[in-house]
Order: C-alpha cells, then sequence, then structure tokens
C-alpha cells in the first residue's frame, strides 16, 4: 500500500493525476470546476443528459460558478462529463457527490449513494481514491460504501484508498465558496486519510482537517446543520410565542445581539429550505434509533420548524378575517419561491407548503420570484408573474423570500394588506401600518 500511496501522491502533487466526479449538482460541479481549474483534468459523471450537454457545451447552470471559467474550462480540454461511467477507468480519484434526501417516512434514502458507488465499483482499480461527500449518516462510509467496493476484490487500505469529507456548500454566499470553504477529511485508515487530504490541499485554498474516521467527519457534517437546525427551532418558537404576546421577535433578536458573548443570533421565517438542514438531522435521528436512542431535542425543533408554514397561513387568514376577507377565494400574492434570498434554489423550500396550504384553503395564488420564471409542484405549474402589475389585484401580499432587488417601499405602498415572515420591510419608513410580521 505505501507504495500505491506515493504513486498516487506524487500524481497528486504534480498534477498528472485525473480525477472524476461523480453527481453534477450544486455539489459536484462546483467541486469539478476547481479541481479544473487548479490544474487537473477532469471527468464529471451525471445520469442527466441535460446536465452533461450542458458542461460539455460550457453552459452553466449553477449561480456559485462564473460562466467564463466553466467554458474555459471546457475549451482548454480541463473539463468534460459523460453520462458513460467506464470512463471511470481513466481517472485517479472519484468523489461521489449525489443526493441524499429523505423518503416519505423521513427516513434515509441512499439509493443514489449506492447506485453510483456500484457504477464505481466496476471499474475501480488499484491506487484509485474514492471519497463520498454526500451528507449521511455516521457509518455510511464503513457500513454501505467500502463493502460495495470490497465487491471488486480490492481490499479498502490495501489496494484502495477511501474517505468521507462532507460537502459545505451554501448557495448564494459572497465570502465562502468551494474554493475558500474549510474542510474536513476522515480516511478508512490513516493512509486514505492522507491521500484525500492531499487532494483536497491541492485544489482548495480553505483549511484541511484530518479526523480519525470516516464517522467522526460524517458525524461533524450531522452536527453542524443540527446545531443550526435547533437554533433556528428556538427563533421560531420565540415567534410564535412574542406574537402571542404581541411583542416584535426581530426587535427582541436585534436587542439580545448587542451581546458580545454567550448569544449567536439565528432567525425565525416560513419554515426550513434547502438540501442540509432540513434533513440532516433525520439522519441522526433516525440511526440513532439503532443504538436504542431517541434524540429529543432534534425531534422536537423539527416538529417546531415544520409547523411554520401553517403558522404563517393562519396568520394571514387572521388578517384576512380581520378585514372581511376569506382566504378561500382571496387572491394571495406570494413572493419569493426560493429557499433563501438571491438564489434559484428551491429544495426543500418552504413556500412550497406554504403554496399546499394555501391552495388547500382554496386561495387564488399569485407568484414572483425573479430567479424561478416557472416551477412545478404538487401538479400544479406556477409562473412567476409581473408583480409590479399585479400587486393592486392582490388581497395579501405574503413576502416568503427576502430578494434584494425587490422594491419593497413600492411593495408595502401598493399592498393592501401585506405579511413579512423575513423582516425584509424592516427598513420601509412609509406606511408602516400595513406591514405585518412573523
Amino acid at each position: 500500500m505505501s507504495q500505491l500511496k506515493e504513486e498516487l501522491l506524487l500524481k497528486l502533487k504534480n498534477k498528472t493525476a485525473k480525477l472524476g466526479v461523480v453527481g453534477l449538482g450544486y455539489v459536484g460541479l462546483p467541486l469539478a470546476v476547481e479541481k479544473a481549474k487548479a490544474g487537473y483534468e477532469v471527468i464529471g459523471f451525471d445520469v442527466q443528459d441535460k446536465k452533461v450537454d450542458m458542461v460539455n457545451n460550457g453552459e452553466n447552470y449553477i449561480g456559485d460558478i462564473v460562466d467564463n471559467d466553466l467554458s474555459a474550462l471546457v475549451i482548454a480540454g480541463k473539463l468534460k462529463a459523460t453520462t458513460n461511467f467506464s470512463f471511470i477507468e481513466e481517472v485517479d480519484t472519484v468523489c461521489i457527490a449525489v443526493p441524499t434526501p429523505l423518503d416519505l417516512y423521513k427516513q434515509p434514502d441512499l439509493s443514489y449513494v449506492v447506485n453510483s458507488t456500484k457504477d464505481v465499483a466496476k471499474y475501480l482499480k488499484r491506487g484509485m481514491l474514492i471519497v463520498l461527500e454526500s451528507t449521511t449518516y455516521p457509518g455510511t462510509t464503513d457500513e454501505v460504501i467500502k463493502p460495495i467496493l470490497e465487491e471488486s476484490g480490492l481490499k479498502c487500505g490495501e489496494d484502495f484508498f477511501l474517505a468521507f469529507s462532507p460537502e459545505r456548500v451554501d448557495p448564494g454566499n459572497k465570502e465562502y465558496n468551494t474554493k475558500n470553504t474549510p474542510k474536513v477529511v476522515g480516511g478508512c485508515t490513516p493512509d486514505c486519510t492522507e491521500v484525500a487530504g492531499t487532494l483536497y490541499r491541492c485544489v482548495l485554498d480553505g483549511e484541511i482537517m484530518e479526523v480519525s474516521s470516516p464517522a467522526v467527519a460524517e458525524m461533524e457534517k450531522i452536527l453542524e446543520n443540527t446545531f443550526r437546525n435547533i437554533n433556528i427551532a428556538l427563533a421560531n418558537e420565540m415567534a410564535i410565542l412574542c406574537k402571542r404576546m404581541g411583542i416584535d421577535v426581530w426587535e427582541v433578536i436585534e436587542a439580545a445581539k448587542t451581546k458580545p458573548y454567550g448569544f449567536m443570533p439565528f432567525y425565525p421565517g416560513p419554515g426550513l429550505g434547502g438540501h442540509c438542514i432540513p434533513l440532516d438531522p433525520f439522519y441522526l435521528e433516525w440511526k440513532a434509533k439503532e443504538y436504542d436512542y431517541h434524540t429529543k431535542l432534534i425531534e422536537t425543533s423539527g416538529i417546531i420548524n415544520d409547523s411554520m408554514p401553517e403558522f404563517v397561513v393562519e396568520n394571514v387568514m387572521k388578517l384576512l378575517n380581520g378585514h372581511k376577507k376569506a382566504l378561500n377565494g382571496a387572491k394571495v400574492l406570494v413572493m419569493g419561491a426560493a429557499y433563501k434570498k438571491d438564489i434559484d434554489d428551491m429544495r426543500e423550500s418552504p413556500t412550497l407548503k406554504v403554496l399546499e396550504i394555501l391552495e388547500k384553503n382554496g386561495a387564488d395564488i399569485m407568484i414572483n420570484d425573479p430567479y424561478i420564471p416557472s416551477f412545478k409542484h404538487k401538479g400544479i405549474e406556477y409562473i412567476s408573474i409581473d408583480w409590479q402589475k399585479e400587486i393592486d389585484n392582490a388581497d395579501i401580499v405574503i413576502i416568503t423570500t427576502d430578494h434584494s432587488c425587490y422594491d419593497y417601499e413600492l411593495m408595502v405602498e401598493k399592498a393592501k394588506l401585506l405579511y413579512d415572515t423575513r423582516n425584509a420591510t424592516k427598513n420601509v419608513i412609509k406606511n408602516r401600518d400595513k406591514i405585518n410580521k412573523l
């Protein structure tokens, strides 16, 4: 193994290694681009023909990538994409960055990871490094990935290297991106950790922290997002209580922020969105049951956060009732479909649940999102309208995503009723009596 390790380390350091990335989504494509920008020849693998064709044409579909970077790398021959997994035979390393959703019962669905690993195992060769980046429960790398790869007849730690390094992608973050965000790496053996750590050090600028095992790396990722999930649940519960007490929760949080130690601000909202925070804690909750332990705090936070879309619609009903209007038949203008501001990512967006409840109660819905022209949800197609032309027809406006490009002064001025779930109107001075907040 020492000779295999030294050979791969040399190829990584002199940039002669060819690198593979399985999954060309929000995690995989930015990672592939950074690897190619670092000087490596990169092959991206995906099962979707459309994504592969777009990459090979230099057409970007991920907001955190500079369009010119992608096209320049493709033209230079540094990056190409394929649906043909047999090309894995040509690469020295493979990073797996595919979705890990929950099923209908909020249990981990590892089918994408398992299928991708099986595809890799068919072409696994001696001296190859495999790194799983998909967020999952502690034990996945050792208990699921390693056995599949070893069905090839090769042994982990003897014939190939295997590690886990959790993705840390925050779409729309202007300060931290794939290139400069610190990375955690945990290999199945010390050699696996060393090789994986070297790969990332050769590609990224952020600190690379090596931990003792894949399970530690898997757990730390779950801890990151569980921490946020629980604290957002606390903020949401405070919002519910403050509403009943007639206290502005946003003002409370701003006041608490003045303490220079022992407090970190989290904010309430219409629910949790994105691929990580709403899902990751459930991976740990599911795994904990194997050890006869119930994650009480995680379960409670999930209940609170999942209830927020209902809370939003209940307040909309009360506001309409106060103006002698029923939600059934009311024209409701929903501002924002993305799960957070200034991006086009709708994964687990709480707006979708808000729309479901509004539909169920007979609302006549209009929606606007400057980043999302149209989308389908539960069989219903939504088309983004020109809100400035249609706002006069709306009985109530609900701000579900606080996009920076919205003219909130105009929105408040023209709205008959406005319900702000994001405190987006905090700087609006005129007509504040029209503003109703979460």
